[in-house]
Parts: C-alpha cells; structure tokens; sequence
C-alpha cells in the first residue's frame, strides 16, 4: 500500500547575524518540527544571494537588523510572521507586513538590563572622560583632568519603558536625582522610586545627563533637534541607545564644536556603520559604540529564545505575545495569504 507524502516541515528563516546553527533557536525550532534556514548577512554575500530571495518559501523568520521592504514582504507568499531579536522595528515595513497578513512580533524586556548597563557606562566614561585619559596615556602623556561625579547630579530619562525604568532605578542607587518625559507614565514606578515626571523641555533643562529610551517614528525622528540641544545645559551630556534617527547628528555635532554641549556617548547612529566621513569622528568629547548595549551572551539568548518562540506558537494556530500589529492576522486563518 502506497503512503502518502510525508508533509514538508515549514521552513524558517534566521537572518539574526549572531544566531547559529546548532545553537538554542535552532533547536527551539526544530523540536517544533520545523525547518530553520540561516542567511545572515555574511551568509547571503557570500553565497551571492539577496533577501527576497531567501524568504521565498519560508512561512516564518527570526530576524535581525536586515531590512524587511515591502518588496521583501512580497516576495514572500507563504510568510505568516516576522520575529525581530529586539524591541525595534523600523527596519520592517509594518504596513506592509499587515497589508499581507503578516504577524510581526518584538522580544520586549530581554535586553533591558544590558542596555541599561551599557548607559551606566556611557555615563562614566563621559563623566570622567575615560576614554580620552586611556588615549592620553598611551600617547605618552600623564594628564589629570577633573572629572565629575554621578551622585547628585540629574539623569534626565526620556522613555519610562522597561529599559528606562532600568537606568532610572539604577541611577537612583548611584545617588543621581532622576527627573523624566513619557506620553504614557506609570504613576505606581513614580509613586514607588520618586522619578519625577516632567515636560520633555524641562527635562531636557535640568539634565546634567540626558538619556534617550524611545523607539523611532515619525514623531520621534530628529526629536533632539538644535532647538532641543540649546533648552541642555552647556555642560550636559547627551547618551543614546535608542535609534540613530532620534537625534539630529549634525546639530549635535554643531552644538559639541560651539561648546553648547560638554559632550555625547551613541551607540546608535542614523547610518550604520557610522561613515567614515561623520564629523562624530572628530569631536574629542563624543563616544561612538557600535550598537553594542544590548549584545551580551544573555540578553542575545534570552532574545534569540523569545523570537524563535513567538514563530513557534503563531505557526502553530496560538497568538503569540508581543505582536506589533495584533490585528494583522487571526491565528484560524494564519497560512492564508
């Protein structure tokens, strides 16, 4: 007696560079009986392929920083959802990923203490201008600037999220008066910590250090603009690990060279890599790191785990956490493309 075809597994796209094969996510989607694919980035150049192509006949993928266009999205029939390790996604065109009934879902939560970390970093190096004495001395010199201290001074926080709330607490244990702007305040995190919620201008006013903790949109973009950078303190310092496009590079760059601004740590910029002709480059009082805060073992596993999982229950007919456009497809109908 003939048997019938076995069902082919769903195929799942990883293009989350730090991802591998045989690791965690791989094996999270394989004991789901589904059939992961890697093309990261160096993968996709290497083998001289593009994006569109390799999401051709995947029905999920666990991605990362790449680029879903809405030509990508089209180029992708059997596509039921896109995971993203992390909690932006500008870089997925989330209109029209609902347009095709494409569930896109974050990783919230899973890198707030590194980040935070990281901003606490950023903040000392600025504040003691670590990076500028290491370069002095292994320059042969022996300089002994005065530096300032975190306690007592004000953190201004704009972004009460699960990341915000982090620095914020973490900056209240350092001593710091902690003074923030959120559309939407969690007035049991005020009542309970003692983070004053203030308009964005005042915030940005008291501010001896200023950190940015909002996603980026069209409300968003260039939202410390120059006219945001005069309302800061001359001897303030601006620290982003947010999204490159919140701050308009170049007035930041106008207001370090005027001394209207002591300095700035980034760990993202609006174009990535930072171009080699960014006039970030050259200011001695501005920090660059490669969007480093939130690559840690853990919070890349913990995000990797979370994003594979989302793939797992939404390909499985459930509702999976975290969905950016809930709406966008019910799980009865999820392969109907």
């Amino acid at each position: 007696m003939t048997q019938p075809p076995k069902e082919r597994a769903l195929r799942v796209l990883v293009t989350t560079p730090y991802l591998e094969p045989g690791g965690a996510v791989d094996r999270i989607l394989r004991d789901a009986g589904l059939d992961p694919v890697f093309a990261r980035r160096a993968d996709r150049e290497a083998a001289g392929t593009t994006l569109a192509e390799c999401v051709a006949d995947v029905a999920g993928v666990v991605a990362g920083t790449d680029a879903f266009s809405a030509e990508v999205i089209e180029a992708a029939p059997g596509l039921r959802i896109l995971s993203r390790c992390g909690v932006g996604y500008d870089n997925i065109d989330v209109e029209a990923a609902t347009r095709h009934g494409v569930a896109v879902a974050i990783t919230p939560g899973t890198n707030r203490v590194s980040v935070a970390e990281h901003v606490l970093a950023l903040m000392l190096n600025g504040a003691r201008r670590i990076p500028q004495n290491l370069a002095a001395v292994r320059g042969g010199g022996w300089t002994q600037e005065s530096g300032r201290e975190l306690r007592g001074a004000t953190l201004g926080v704009v972004g009460l999220g699960s990341i915000g709330r982090t620095v914020a607490r973490a900056a209240l244990a350092l001593g710091m008066r902690v003074v923030a702007h959120d559309p939407w305040l969690d007035e049991d995190f005020l009542t309970e910590t003692g983070v004053e919620a203030l308009p964005l201008d005042d915030v940005l006013a008291a501010a001896d250090f200023l950190t940015l903790h909002i996603s980026l949109d069209e409300t968003t973009r260039h939202l410390i603009d120059a006219a945001a950078l005069r309302r800061m303190k001359p001897d303030a310092y601006l620290i982003n690990t947010a999204r490159g496009g919140v701050v308009d590079e170049d007035a930041l760059a106008d207001a370090v060279e005027a001394g209207r601004l002591a300095g700035a740590a980034l760990d993202v910029t609006e174009r990535e890599p930072l171009p080699a002709d960014s006039r970030l480059r050259a200011l001695d009082s501005v920090i660059v790191t490669a969007h480093i805060a939130a690559a840690t073992v853990e919070a890349r596993a913990r995000s990797g785990a979370m994003a594979a999982r989302h793939v797992v229950e939404l390909l499985a007919g459930r509702t999976p956490e975290h969905l950016v456009n809930p709406d966008s497809v019910s799980p009865a109908t999820a392969g109907a493309r």
